[in-house]
Order: structure tokens, then sequence, then C-alpha cells
């Protein structure tokens, strides 16, 4: 399993407190009104809402906050005041970094983003230093017990998956971002999808050990619970001992 989705595992394991529900509803929120806004309120014709709705429901958001946010970009308003921020650097131990944002206030997300990179003795680079090392795919997890898990990935690569990676308790199946809706569909019957999005993977990634880990983990984690941020996307991996490790922790 690759750092990504090992750091996504400990995150749902640690689960959400209200308060951090709350925040994770708003951003949400925004992502569903800028997909409305930029490729109109129908779901079957706007990829991105599709998405963002799938996004929104794998994090327990309750259908009419959906709705409601549906409406309201149909309606204008908010949309229009929302900036998409790509910011990029090396945090703690050299990791690279990519913070993809949404913000009504661009200086104010910059200079948040870049507090944290400098409390941890890092620093933001300039456009195009770190998105290099990594490309867009579908990233589909599913959890199997191992018995089913050769038939499940062959269903995926016969519906187009790229790789498919099995892990204990997991499969984590790779596709082009087109293909992923039709993957996801041809393996759901009878299988637990975790989740299922569109993800910045890195080509390849650095290896930290238990100490390096945990301390670039919690920087990750700090940008992530900033107000305008959606997502963190960086080439961390570490090993499984470090892993079960920090699933105790949590």
């Amino acid at each position: 399993m690759s750092g990504h989705s090992k750091w996504s595992q400990i995150k749902r394991q640690k689960g959400v407190a209200d308060a951090r529900r709350g925040q994770l509803f708003t951003k949400f929120t925004r992502e569903i009104i800028v997909a409305v806004k930029q490729g109109g309120a129908n779901q079957e014709a706007n990829l991105q809402l599709r998405l963002a709705i799938q996004r929104a429901r794998d994090g327990n958001m309750p259908l009419e906050n959906i709705e409601r946010a549906i409406n309201r970009a149909s309606g204008g308003g908010e949309a229009s005041e929302l900036a998409s921020v790509t910011l990029e650097g090396y945090g703690p131990n050299g990791v690279a970094v990519l913070v993809e944002a949404l913000t009504d206030n661009r200086k104010r997300a910059i200079q948040e983003v870049r507090r944290l990179f400098t409390r941890q003795n890092s620093s933001l680079g300039e456009s195009g230093c770190v998105s290099w090392l990594f490309e867009s795919k579908g990233v589909i997890m599913v959890e199997s017990d191992g018995s089913d898990a050769e038939e499940v990935a062959l269903q995926a690569i016969d519906a187009g998956a790229e790789d498919v990676k099995t892990e204990r308790g997991y499969l984590e199946i790779h596709t082009q971002p087109q293909d992923m809706e039709k993957v996801k569909e041809a393996i759901s019957e009878g299988q637990h999808v975790v989740s299922a999005e569109i993800c910045l993977v890195p080509k390849t990634t650095m290896l930290l050990g238990e100490k390096e880990a945990i301390q670039t983990l919690a920087f990750l984690d700090q940008l992530e619970e900033l107000d305008d941020v959606q997502r963190v996307s960086s080439n961390i991996d570490f090993s499984d001992a470090t892993l079960e490790k920090l699933r105790a922790q949590r």
C-alpha cells in the first residue's frame, strides 16, 4: 500500500470529531459549489460534481447538505468568490508536498500554509517545483479478507484498472482518472468500496523511519486542518511496522 493510502487508513481509523466534521462538511460544500459553477448541476454531465458528491458521501455528509450545496451553487453567489490555489514545496525530512486550496482570500491561504512550512524549517517553492513528481490517478480502496483478492483484481483489470496492490485487509486499485467510475462499478457488487477518488499519486516515494514519519505526518495533518485547504499530497512512505505503531497511537 502506498504512503498516501497508509496515511488515509490512519485518518479513517482515527475518526472525525464533531468540530472537525463540521470543517470537513464546509470543505465538501465548497468543492460541490465550485464543481456546479464550472460544469453545471447535472451530475450525469459533470464528472467533477459526481466526484465531489462521492467524496462528501464517503465523509458521511448528509444528503440534505449535499443538495443544499448544489442549490446554493445553482443560484450563484459564493462560487464566484472562491479561487483555486495550488502551493508546493518540500516539507520536513525533504518530503515533497503539494497543497490544493479553495479560498475566498488567496493572501490568507498562502500565509497560513507558509506559516506551517516555516515552523518546520521548510519552505514553499516556485510553481512546478514538486508537481512533476505526481500524476493524477483514480484510487479505489476495497476491503478484502484476502480470499477474494485475486478475483477482485481480475475484475478491476478487465474493467480497465492499471494496477492492483494487495495488502492486509485491503486492495488498492489504480486507474486512469476517466476510468475510475467504470472500474468502481465493475467491482462494487458484493464488495465494500471504502473510497474512490481522483488523487495526485507520487511517481516515486520517500521511505522515512518511524521518528521522521511521525513528524512529517503531523505536519501534513496540520496542513489539512487549515480551513482553506482541500487536499494535501505528498511522496511520503513508511514501513508497515511504523504503520502499526501509528495505528496503535490513534
